[in-house]
């Protein structure tokens, strides 16, 4: 599966997720497998150096302006300032197997990754090729 981005908004979010040594998160806006934007969220976890957790009232503030006929939420993007662009084991156990999109980013490695079913209602997490343009 593809996922298309612009060259600009990867960019936006390498900037964002160097700029701090914490976990860095966000809310990726676009339609279907098409990432138009971005919007950063507060890191409210009670550990942002290990874990992020989206600040509600950003997600709230998202979800409402694309009911008013805004950008839809497709997923987030979040770092992992010392570890790999996969999915973490904290990531599979906060996860819903619902398709959003997940975009993980270690140092220069950026990836893509789709939550769906896996066996027994656990994650299973699919990597998607980032089709920058």
């Amino acid at each position: 599966m593809k996922v298309e981005i612009t060259s600009a908004v990867l960019e936006q979010i390498r900037a964002l997720c160097v700029a701090e040594s914490n976990e860095v998160c966000g809310l990726l806006l676009g339609a279907g497998r098409r990432i138009d934007a971005i919007l950063p969220a507060a890191n409210v976890a009670s550990d942002p150096s290990r874990h992020f957790e989206l600040d509600p009232v950003t997600l709230i503030a998202a979800h409402r302006a694309a009911r008013a006929g805004g950008l839809a939420v497709i997923g987030h993007y979040h770092s992992h300032p010392s570890g790999v662009a996969a999915p973490s084991p904290t990531d599979a156990a906060c996860a819903a197997p619902d398709g959003t999109l997940w975009l993980i980013v270690a140092g220069d490695d950026m990836r893509a990754w789709i939550a769906g079913p896996g066996a027994d209602g656990a994650v299973r997490f699919t990597e998607a090729m980032l089709d920058a343009r």
